[in-house]
Formats: structure tokens, sequence, C-alpha cells
């Protein structure tokens, strides 16, 4: 799409805005601009009249003017074809320099002195218009004669090429654009107000529309008598900046008014519709075999409305009575009905299809008042229409909604101003809610998502400030789903630990669990009538059936047995929980040279780390658990950031011996206490780490638990972490024994020096001596 900045201005006020600003809001309200050139045409060039034009008394293609220059008369020897005596001319005098280097200068041509030149299009910079010389009139303005022709708009103008998306029919015409620039602007666009003739003589005499129902187009007409129309200077000219050519002026005409109205226009001579010793003219339209829409005349089809015209039917000569055609069919029709049965296309068709104006009076009215402008002819009153109903498309969008499609606040009154003057119709509103009627011409709004996308464009993305991503949409997985997912991913991790699922029914014999110290469900919730006596009651634990199934194992001849369960247990009132148990029987690993075919049986600590692998970094304290499968010696409470998540023990001797089986140990875990969360990334620290071993000596009855919550109060900020590495013990320590620390330092800041460490170490070392008398080996 090309336009200049004087037609624009046509449509709206620009005054103030350098071209450079126009470009620069075009591009951020999606119109991207391609390419800017500018019409400057020098200084010395002005409007002149020829007074006199005289053949040359020695050449028969040179002619004698006398100008009027304002200032002065001059005498110019000229070539052209087209000078006379009367006519507004462009004038270079002596000292001008034209565009292409030539300097005017006082010369003789065929012994005549000559003073000047009389200049066409071309020879000041603009496109050839083939005409010979520039006939200046009316329509570019007032001017003065001698006045320099860079003091007018026209010819001090500015060309910007725009290239539009497929979606935006509604910018190919000046006055499309200029809406977009009214919105960003928040200037007005200018309405046109057709003249009003009540005195012509009436359409209905000289014409009649004949129809089929049911056809997608709109249609308009208007007639005239069109007596010595000749196209003005202004229409030309613009026609050639914007590379479009007509070799009718009617047909040149009707090319500028749809340039810049965007209504598709076409004229019909009035006789091709008329019968033979007829007067009125008969337009029948009708729908061909192949869906499309035809205008017929007398001499067959005139045109396939939003396709072609037939040369037949189009207007050559500047005179006699013209029919004029406004028409609209929907885009997504036309283009749909093309694809489907293709047939040639005239040079509208690309209008058509990408949406043009629906408004079809402003498109007719400006024509008509251009023609009796610049001609003698007459216009018909009235109009003759086919109008099809329009479908109005309503969008209902939250304020709320637009702020947070947009992620940031935009003033409602900031909003209402940009849609008006983009077109839209918001009078429905309400406070919180935009009704927003969509008008014909934007067929490609259809959702909120389109009329917020029109609202950021004349905000400005710049304008917009950056914001973190935020995934709006509503989350559509439910708990259930988040739930399957945890035990999916612990079973997993449980199976990549080399355990196998065990699954037992959520009953187990009462006598047995009863016998281990379980409380069972209560007796007026139990069990009406049991599957058989061994599943009477719902179990309150998955240990039993996890040592039962190891049991199975181990008499069928395997050594290692490793097994997990996840599943439901209940308590005595029959209120359900998950739980997560884990048993390991046996060898920790297969027979193998590397064991000499003897591997060892697993034991606390290998089983421990198995666990920590499945889920994740625990603690362990000692603990008494309230059931009899536990070993009184080995057993612990598992603890994750300080919250008891399970227990943790081997399996009773006298437990062993009675299922057959051999080392044995077993945690169950509350798995709704296990993590299914995001992880968070934590900082760490870009400098070296530093160890440090300290052995001290500890009554053998002190826990560990009081040593290591002294060093956590105490602990400076560089000790990352500690641990217990070695534990010794002979008759020289007594009811002693030696414990040994690995302590690990490190600092955000700095490398830790040696006065660092030690300073750490020595704070440690005395808080351990004055609170619980201990120290160094």
């Amino acid at each position: 799409m090309i336009v200049t900045k004087s037609w624009l201005s046509e449509w709206i006020d620009l005054s103030g805005l350098s071209t450079d600003d126009i470009a620069k809001t075009l591009n951020s309200i999606g119109l991207e601009v391609d390419r800017i050139h500018e019409y400057r045409v020098p200084s010395k060039i002005v409007f002149g009249k020829v007074l006199e034009c005289e053949k040359h008394p020695d050449a028969d293609k040179l002619n004698i003017c006398q100008v009027d220059i304002g200032s002065s008369i001059r005498q110019i020897v000229c070539g052209a074809s087209n000078v006379r005596a009367g006519l507004d001319v462009v004038v270079a005098v002596i000292g001008a320099q034209m565009p292409s280097g030539l300097v005017i200068k006082p010369v003789q041509l065929r012994g005549v002195d000559s003073e000047g030149m009389i200049c066409s299009a071309s020879e000041i910079g603009f496109p050839d218009l083939g005409k010979g010389i520039l006939e200046i009139d009316s329509s570019i303005g007032e001017y003065k004669l001698g006045q320099e022709l860079n003091e007018n708009a026209i010819f001090n103008d500015d060309l910007i090429e725009i290239e539009l998306t497929a979606n935006r029919g509604d910018c190919l015409s000046i006055r499309g654009v200029s809406r977009d620039l009214s919105a960003a602007f928040d200037r007005p666009l200018q309405d046109y107000t057709p003249t009003d003739n009540d005195e012509r003589r009436g359409i209905g005499r000289i014409i009649s529309l004949s129809h089929e129902n049911d056809l997608d187009v709109n249609l308009h007409y208007k007639a005239i008598d069109l007596i010595d129309f000749k196209v003005p200077l202004l229409v030309n000219i613009r026609l050639a900046q914007i590379e479009e050519v007509r070799n009718c002026d009617v047909e040149t005409l009707l090319l500028y008014i749809t340039q810049s109205t965007g209504v598709i226009l076409r004229a019909y001579n009035h006789s091709y519709f008329v019968e033979k010793d007829e007067k009125s003219a008969k337009i029948a339209l009708s729908v061909d075999d192949k869906g499309y829409a035809n205008i017929n005349g007398m001499g067959g089809v005139a045109s396939v409305v939003g396709i072609r015209q037939n040369d037949e039917s189009k207007v050559i000569e500047p005179e006699g009575t013209v029919i004029l055609e406004a028409s609209y069919i929907p885009p997504d029709i036309i283009s749909k009905k093309m694809s489907e049965t293709k047939i040639d296309s005239g040079p509208m068709f690309y209008k058509t299809s990408r949406g043009s104006e629906p408004e079809l009076d402003r498109g007719l009215a400006y024509c008509i008042d251009m023609i009796e402008k610049y001609s003698s002819s007459t216009t018909f009153s009235g109009n003759i229409e086919l109008i099809n109903s329009y479908k109005e498309k309503v969008v209902i969008v939250t304020k709320q909604e637009i702020d947070e499609i947009i992620g940031a606040k935009i003033d409602k009154v900031v909003v209402s101003k940009i849609l008006k003057n983009l077109g839209f119709n918001t009078s429905k509103s309400s406070t919180d809610n935009f009704v927003i009627s969509v008008p014909q011409f934007r067929h490609d709004i259809v959702n909120k998502q389109d009329i917020v996308e029109e609202i950021v464009r004349m905000v400005g993305i710049d304008n917009i400030p950056s914001k973190p991503f935020v995934f709006t949409e509503e989350n559509r997985l439910e708990d259930n789903y988040f739930e399957y997912k945890k035990r999916s991913t612990y079973r997993h991790r449980a199976a990549q630990s080399g355990f196998f699922e065990s699954i037992h029914f959520v009953f187990d014999e009462k006598k047995v669990l009863n016998s281990f110290g379980f409380e069972t469900t209560v007796d007026e919730l139990e069990l009406l009538n049991p599957i058989v006596q061994t599943l009477d009651t719902l179990r309150p634990t998955l240990l039993t059936g996890l040592l039962k199934a190891a049991s199975t194992n181990v008499k069928n001849g395997y050594s290692s047995v490793r097994l997990f369960e996840l599943g439901s247990v209940f308590t005595p009132s029959r209120d359900e929980s998950l739980k997560l148990s884990m048993l390991f029987c046996g060898d920790r690993e297969d027979e193998s040279l590397s064991n000499a075919g003897k591997p060892s049986k697993v034991d606390f600590a290998y089983f421990t780390q198995k666990i920590s692998d499945i889920i994740g970094n625990i603690t362990l304290v000692q603990y008494e658990t309230s059931h009899s499968l536990s070993h009184p010696y080995q057993s612990a409470q598992i603890l994750i950031e300080e919250e008891v998540v399970g227990e943790l023990f081997r399996v009773h001797p006298n437990v062993e011996k009675e299922y057959d089986l051999d080392t044995t140990f077993m945690c169950e875990i509350d798995f709704s206490k296990l993590d299914n969360g995001l992880k968070s990334a934590v900082k760490t620290s870009k400098y070296q780490a530093s160890f440090r071993d300290l052995s001290v000596i500890m009554p053998k009855s002190m826990s560990y638990d009081k040593v290591k919550s002294v060093i956590e109060k105490n602990a400076t900020k560089e000790l990352v972490r500690f641990y217990p590495v070695d534990k010794y013990s002979d008759e020289s320590l007594g009811e002693n024994m030696s414990l040994s620390l690995r302590f690990v330092l490190q600092s955000d800041e700095k490398t830790l020096e040696e006065e660092d460490i030690s300073l750490s170490m020595d704070t440690i070392l005395e808080a351990l001596n004055s609170e619980l008398g201990i120290g160094l080996r």
C-alpha cells in the first residue's frame, strides 16, 4: 500500500508531525514501512501562465510563448504539443537547477531568445504523466503566479510505502490508513460530506434492478450524464506516484476514489443495459452455475461482482449516460469461492478478496462530487440499492481480562478512545464490561484476544512494562492426576533402586496383627462378612503383608528379597491414609567374582542409603516402635527437614525366625508427607570448599543428637555441613568413646584462609566443652 503525506492529510490533520514521526508510528502500530521517497521541487521553479502562444517561424514543432511569472513576463520557446494560450504551467526561471543537473540559462532556439523552460512532470522530479507539459488546475489547491512550487504541499510531498499483513484489507485505502493513524495520534478522522441537490432528475426513470434472493452482496447504483469530463492534475499525479495508470479518464477517476475511500467502484455504459427502442436500463443480478453473482445486461454478463468487469460494458468516452456502481462482498466468501472454482479476475479482485469498505454511499458521493466539480455533468437524484443483511459481531471483554492479557493496567478512557477511533462501537458497554460492536470492515476481529491486540498496537508494545511470563490459562488438571503422578514417581524410584512392587488386599488377619501390637478396626466398624478368616479386618499397616511375601520368596529359593508396596491403611475408626513400605532381606548383591561368591548381608547403613535414594535426604533419630516387629536396638524415626515421616528398623530376630527370613530391614513412611513439588535452585559458592576432621572424646551413653544440636547452634556461616565418619572405643577409654566428625566449610565471598577455618573450629570446640563437657581426643 502506497500513501503520500498530502493525501493522508485529506482524511486526518497531520500538522506538526514530520514524515519520520508518521513512519515510526506506522511501524509501531503494525503497518510496516518499506520505504520513504521525498518529492522536492527545486527552488526557482514557479507557477506561470501562458498569455500568448505563436508558432516559431523556423520550426514547426516549436512555439514562442509569452509567460506571466508574476513579477514579469518572459519569452519562452516551448516544443510541447499541449502548450497553448491561457494555460497555467510550471516554469523553471533563469538560474534554476533541475533534478537532472541542468542549469537554466538564457538561450536562443532557432534564432529566438528563450528565458526559461516550461516543464513536464518528469523534468521537475515527478513520475512521467506522458502528456507533455504540466497543465496546472485548481485540484492542487490555491497558488499564485510566480509562487515557487515547493511551497505547495502536492509538490513538496513524501511517499510512504507500507507492507500490510493479509488480514489488514481495511488499510488498502488512504482512509483506512488514516483511521489507524487517527487512533494512534488521537486525532479525529475527517469524514466526507456529500453535496446535496434535490433538483436533479430521478434515477428511477432510467434504471431498474431485478435480482434473485439470498445474494451475499451489497450494491449501490447512481447515474450521471457525463459531459466534458477531464481528469484533474491531482488525480494524475497521485496515481502516477503509486504506479497505477488507466487509459480511460472515467476508469482513472474510479481507481483514484477507490484508492482514497476503499470503496470498490465500477462504471457501466448505460446503453449496455438498454433493449432496442427502450430508454430505461434493466440491470439483472443473478447467480451463475459456479456460484458467482453476475451483473447482466442486454449485451450479456457485464461483470462478476468482486471479480472482474467485461470490456464491452466499460465507459470509454468522457460523455454520455453512465451508471456508477459501488459494491461490497465479504472477503471470506469471495476468497473461498475463488479457491473452489477459479476464474479470470480483474485488477480490483485483490482489494475485494482482502476486504473493501462496506460504506458504499461515501465512495459514490465522493465520486459524483468530483465528477461534477471537474466537468459540466449532471447527476440523477436518488440511488438504487441491494442491501444484504449483516449480522453484527459483538465481542464482550472485561477490563480485568484486558489488563490480564496485556500484563499492564490500561486506563478505561484510553481503551474506549482507541476503540472508538478505530471504528468500534462501545456505546452498550457497562462499568466493568466492554460490549464491542465490530465494524464490518474489520472482518479479522473475532474474539477478545483480537480486541486486546488492537489496544496493544495503539498503546505501543514499548510502553507496556516488561513482566515475567505467567501462564494464565486455567489449570485443567485435577488433584487426582497429581496424586497419580506422585505415586508413579515414587514407584519408579523404588524400582530403579532394585525393589520389586508387591500388591496385597487391603484386608489382613486380625489375630496376627494383634499379636504384633497393631491396633485394628473397632468391633462396631469391623467387617461383617469377610472373604476368608485370614482376611477379616482392614489392615493398619503394610508391614505384615510384605513379611508374608518375603517369606514366600525365600522358601522359593531367593537369597535376596527386595520388596515395596504403596497402598492404603486404616485406623481403628476406618480413617484411610496412604503408606509406602520397603523390605530388604538377605544378601546385598548377587554372588560374583568380586565378592568371591560370598555377598555381604544387608545392614542398617546400606538399607538407610537405599531409602534415602528413593525419598531424598533424611535424618534418623533413635526411636522405639509401638509394635513388636522391630529389633529393640536397631530402630529409628525418619525425619525430612525436622518432620517425622515414618520409621525404619531391623526386623526382630524372633520374627525373622518365625517367617524363615535372613537378616531383614523394613521401613514404613507416611506417603502424604513426601515431597511432590518443584525443586528450587539455590545459589552455590564458586570458591573452593575446605575439609576438617575433629575427633572428640564423649561418653558412650551420650547420644549423637546432643552433639549435633550443639554444633548446629554454634556453627559459623562458613560451615556448610558436618557428619560422623568414625567411632572408636577400647579399654583405655573406659566408659568413653572417640567420635570423629568431618566438617565442610565454604564461603560465598572468598577462598577461606587458615585463620577463618581455625576460628570456626575453635568456636565449635568451645561450645562442646562448655555445654557438654567434651573435647578433643
